[in-house]
């Protein structure tokens, strides 16, 4: 019999192959790259954010950061602006447009997070919300690298 821990792992890998099914989809709709939607996510919600600052909270090469930031600030979504604080290193922080975009692929995503969870009950919804925070922040704990709620 399988643990616990083995049907997680199953489901967990299972879930992955899901997210990325969606990828040529994604681009043909002109949607963001998921690597993208996260990166301007996660300085929507922090604030600017400089390269290394993004390479610690990604766990990046700073020339992998330095590639989709440079793409971001191209396509428009991601400013280059002095640090705020009076630091050095420059940071990045969103246009309106990437807000804009932030904001619509997060819409599409709930709308087909909502197709998913049509025929759940809205408690059953909140649970599993709930247990995928808290397993998101046990890995958040062990790697030391909490993301801002």
């Amino acid at each position: 019999m399988d643990k616990p821990s083995h049907l997680v792992e199953f489901e967990h890998m299972v879930l992955g192959r899901h997210q990325l099914s969606g990828a040529k989809l994604r681009k043909e709709q002109g949607r963001l790259e998921r690597s993208t939607y996260v990166m301007l996510s996660r300085i929507r919600i922090q604030g600017p954010m400089s390269i290394g600052e993004l390479s610690e909270a990604f766990h990046l090469d700073t020339s992998t950061v330095n590639r989709q930031t440079a793409h971001a600030v191209r396509a428009g979504l991601l400013r280059r602006i002095p640090d705020p604080e009076g630091g050095m290193a420059r940071k990045f922080q969103l246009t309106e447009a990437g807000e804009r975009e932030v904001d619509d692929e997060r819409e599409t995503r709930v709308d087909e997070l909502n197709q998913v969870f049509d025929d759940w009950p809205a408690e059953d919804v909140e649970t599993f919300a709930r247990y995928l925070q808290r397993f998101n922040t046990s890995i958040e704990r062990l790697s030391g690298q909490p993301w801002p709620r």
